[in-house]
This record gives structure tokens, C-alpha cells and sequence, in this order.
């Protein structure tokens, strides 16, 4: 039997693929704590010693179904076509995993799901797996990454179910897995215009609104007791409307795959909650 060796909400925001004179520029002479949040997760990582890590990429919007990559491997250079005057030139060349890609889509068609493998030569990449895949140096090391997509039709009990194909496909693989929710809390942007209200502009103040930080501090909290069910309960009212990144696809198929609502895996953070032109981010590993 396969088993789901650690999980993990990573941000990914392109800030931190910039230069650490530049991030320490923008942090009023220090570097954003997410940094060094990154080798916390690298070694939990290494620890756990994966066969697989699956990426939730709330980066990677599909209609009508939730994508996962079937592709063999991967190879090339990244530009962000949001931003490519600040993310670009970022080279990759990393391996997947065809078979458990296949076998998520077994899975979900015997579920009467809507997860489909698509391996396509010519699908691009998202910064939401190639930012995750140098700073925790999953080329480095050769471990396999397969991503989902989020489908933009959906709502959260979708996702929900999207993930539990996942972990259902893991358990039948034989595969020790680690999975990687990449992707903000609450996310919404900053106006173009708008003045940082502290010169660190990665503290919390920064982010757009006041409801918005408490919001996503009363997850995180909820997080650190493993009480994911709170959450879900919440979802409508609260979470969906701050909204999170990706309408929380990356968190919400992330805990289908770990048990759905009977999840209770404890979140703990191994970064401070930052601000990324007003979206919430941090680094939450959850032990399984």
C-alpha cells in the first residue's frame, strides 16, 4: 500500500525567485522569512523520503476537468507570461511520473470523477510548480513531481473529491508520496497604485485588507489544530469570499487526498504569515 508521507501549503510567489539582494531590498534589509522557510520544507522533505511529490498548482487553470500531468519528463526554460519582465530565464529539467498520473484517472472514472492524465509535449509549465521545484531542489535530487490543475468550474466539494482520487490512486500505487498544496491563503491583489504601510513589504499589514489577515490567521489556527473540518464548514461564508488564491483548489484537493473533513493532521508553520502585493502566504507542513 502507498502512503501520503507529509503534505505540506507552500507559497510560490515570484518575489521570492528574485535575487536575495532585491528580496532584502524589499524587506527593509531583511530577506523574506518564506526563504528560509523554503529548507525547513526541504528537509521534512528529505526526511520523509518520497517516491512521489504531487503539486496542486493553483496556477494551472482548466475547464471541465481537474488535469493531471502524465508527461515522462520535463525540460526547459521558464517565463512567466504574467510577469515577464520580473520572472523569466528560469531553466528546469525534472522528472514525472506517467503511471501515477494514469492511475489518478482510473480512479476518479470508476468515482464518476473529473480527473483526466494529459500528456501533451507542448503544455506549458506554471511558476506554481517550477518555483517549488528549484527552491526545494527537486531536480537535485531526482524525485518525481506529477501537478493537478484547478478547475475553474467547480466548487469546493469538487475539489474535495479531486483530491480523494488522488490519495486513493497513491494508496493502490505502492508509493510513498508527499503532497504540495502550492498557493496563498487570501488573494487579492493590491490596487497599482497602492502604498505599502510598512517599509518591510512583506509584513502582514501590507496585506490588502484588515479582514483578510484575521480571515487567514483564523485558518491558519484551525490549521495548527488539525481541525480541517472547521474550515470547510466555513469555506462559503468565510474562506470563499476573502477569496483564496485558486478558490482554494491547492488546500482543498491537498486534504481530499489526506481525509477530507475526518482529516485531522495538525499544520505547522514553518514560516511567518507574509504579505505578496496584499495576498497571504506562508508555509504549513501538516505531519500524516
Amino acid at each position: 500500500m502507498g502512503r501520503i508521507v507529509g503534505a505540506a501549503l507552500v507559497s510560490h510567489h515570484p518575489g521570492l525567485m528574485q535575487c536575495e539582494e532585491f528580496r532584502r531590498a524589499m524587506g527593509a534589509g531583511e530577506d523574506s522569512d518564506l526563504i528560509a522557510g523554503y529548507a525547513r520544507v526541504r528537509q521534512r522533505i528529505e526526511a520523509a523520503k518520497p517516491d512521489v511529490v504531487v503539486i496542486f498548482d493553483s496556477h494551472w487553470f482548466t475547464t471541465g476537468y481537474h488535469l493531471v500531468d502524465a508527461s515522462k519528463r520535463y525540460a526547459g526554460t521558464y517565463v512567466s507570461d504574467e510577469m515577464p519582465w520580473y520572472l523569466h530565464g528560469v531553466p528546469y529539467d525534472y522528472r514525472g511520473l506517467p503511471e501515477l498520473a494514469m492511475a489518478i484517472e482510473a480512479v476518479s472514472r470508476e468515482r464518476g470523477g473529473y480527473n483526466r492524465a494529459i500528456a501533451n509535449p507542448e503544455l506549458g509549465r506554471q511558476y506554481a510548480t517550477i518555483n517549488l521545484i528549484k527552491h526545494l531542489r527537486l531536480e537535485t535530487s531526482d524525485t518525481p513531481v506529477v501537478s493537478v490543475s484547478s478547475c475553474q468550474n467547480c466548487t469546493w466539494p469538487h475539489f474535495v473529491r479531486s483530491g480523494e482520487a488522488v490519495g486513493e490512486a497513491i494508496r493502490r500505487s505502492g508509493l510513498n508520496a508527499v503532497l504540495l498544496a502550492s498557493g496563498a491563503l487570501s488573494h487579492k491583489f493590491n490596487d497599482i497604485e497602492w502604498k505599502p504601510k510598512h517599509p518591510r513589504i512583506f509584513h502582514e499589514s501590507n496585506v490588502s485588507r484588515p479582514e483578510n489577515i484575521a480571515s487567514d490567521k483564523g485558518a491558519i489556527a484551525l490549521m495548527a489544530e488539525g481541525r480541517h473540518d472547521r474550515i470547510l464548514e466555513r469555506w462559503d461564508d468565510d474562506f470563499r469570499q476573502m477569496p483564496w488564491e485558486a478558490f482554494g483548489a491547492h488546500y482543498l484537493q491537498m486534504l481530499g487526498a489526506m481525509g477530507g473533513a475526518d482529516c485531522r493532521a495538525k499544520g505547522e508553520a514553518l514560516s511567518a504569515y507574509e504579505n505578496a502585493r496584499g495576498t497571504g502566504n506562508i508555509h504549513i507542513w501538516f505531519a500524516t
